[in-house]
């Protein structure tokens, strides 16, 4: 039976909606729309598929399936191997995990880590979703985040205190980076509107606070914070490194945060400012319900990628003598039982960098299609 005599069994408007055809749907759709569209698609396939034919065997071998896990040293792991220095020795790794995870803060007391890592993804979930029950009241549990994981860390009150010196390893990154994204976003917010704003004063200080910042290098900082800066204390005066270090990141990632918002606030239409001035609503409600979340919308890309080069730049803190990731992996290579095992060391490293960063440009993506308002072709 034909589809014009099917066809003709309906009254007008009331044949039912045929199915797409099955190449423009699902998997077969998608390979066909993103590989094999055009011609050239079809060759930058081929030439992709053969060069992850060279790589991902050879690259599996070494990392996984001919690596070793369990020995003494680097001489017992290589003898392990079918073929001597031709495959991963994470045996390595493990024997220092510890170590990387912890830095060299007190064994009997890391529990305290454990738990700031807990309180961590407990800080992060009503970020990441916003359909969280009670969220507004999460808001202050996120809020007071920092302050609770530093008194966690840091001791007092209740806890032995440890020296911020034994803090080390992914811990110290983890430290570094979550103190300087939640004190920039909301300092880097400030300075934004203090350049944008109609007081010459307020707005030539953040000026040049902002240029001043962004025209020197974060090492250069990281050296002022290490060395110099406690010319200009009082004698007799102790500031903690590990403290310097967070203000020094805090206020850098902070002037480039300042830069993308004030983007933003630049991309609104003046239509926007006329209408909250219309309404009668004061600077800071205009800002808060109007301008700042429409700006914020338009800066997302920036600053996600603003807080991912500020986690990336805290493995510069081994230039002033504290043990992060990177730290850790050179002292560890300077034992003579496991010298010559620097690829396996990266190659961990840059695994969790990796995995870190490429979480928040995700999350960053679905904001923006979430937050998206306009239509797309």
């Amino acid at each position: 039976m034909t589809d014009s005599t099917t066809s003709s069994h309906y009254a007008p408007g009331t044949h039912p909606d045929l199915p797409p055809p099955r190449r423009t749907t699902g998997v077969v759709g998608w390979v066909y729309k993103n590989l094999f569209s055009t011609p050239l698609n079809i060759v930058l396939t081929l030439v992709g598929v053969w060069i992850l034919y060279l790589i991902v065997p050879p690259l599996l071998d070494w990392a996984l399936l001919e690596s070793v896990w369990t020995a003494e040293n680097r001489t017992e792991c290589w003898d392990k191997m079918e073929v001597a220095e031709e495959a991963a020795c994470w045996a390595f790794i493990k024997s220092r995990l510890t170590l990387f995870i912890y830095g060299f803060y007190p064994e009997a007391e890391r529990w305290r880590v454990n738990l700031s890592f807990v309180l961590l993804i407990f800080a992060i979930l009503p970020v990441l979703y916003d359909k969280l029950p009670g969220r507004r009241h999460w808001m202050w549990y996120v809020a007071a985040f920092p302050f609770l994981v530093g008194w966690l860390l840091v001791g007092g009150l209740g806890l032995a205190p440890v020296e911020t010196s034994e803090f080390g390893g992914f811990m110290l990154t983890l430290v570094i980076g979550v103190t300087g994204i939640s004190f920039s976003l909301p300092l880097g917010i400030a300075l934004a509107l203090g350049r944008t704003s109609n007081l010459p004063a307020l707005r030539i200080l953040c000026v040049l606070f902002i240029e001043f910042i962004r025209g020197v290098p974060l090492i250069a900082l990281l050296f002022v914070a290490s060395t110099m800066l406690n010319y200009f204390l009082p004698p007799g005066t102790t500031f903690d490194l590990l403290m310097r270090v967070l203000i020094m990141v805090t206020l850098f990632a902070a002037a480039y945060i300042a830069e993308v918002v004030r983007g933003g606030l630049q991309g609104i239409p003046k239509g926007q400012v006329e209408a909250a001035d219309s309404l009668g609503l004061s600077y800071w409600k205009a800002q808060r319900l109007i301008i700042l979340p429409q700006a914020l919308k338009i800066s997302i890309p920036g600053i996600v990628n603003t807080f991912i080069g500020l986690y990336k730049d805290t493995t510069l803190v081994l230039i002033i003598g504290m043990l992060d990731p990177l730290g850790i992996g050179r002292s560890s290579l300077a034992d003579a039982q496991w010298a010559g095992l620097a690829r396996e060391v990266y190659l961990f490293i840059a695994v969790f960098f990796f995995l870190c960063c490429f979480g928040m440009s995700r999350y960053s993506l679905y904001l923006e299609r979430k937050l998206h308002t306009g239509h797309e072709r």
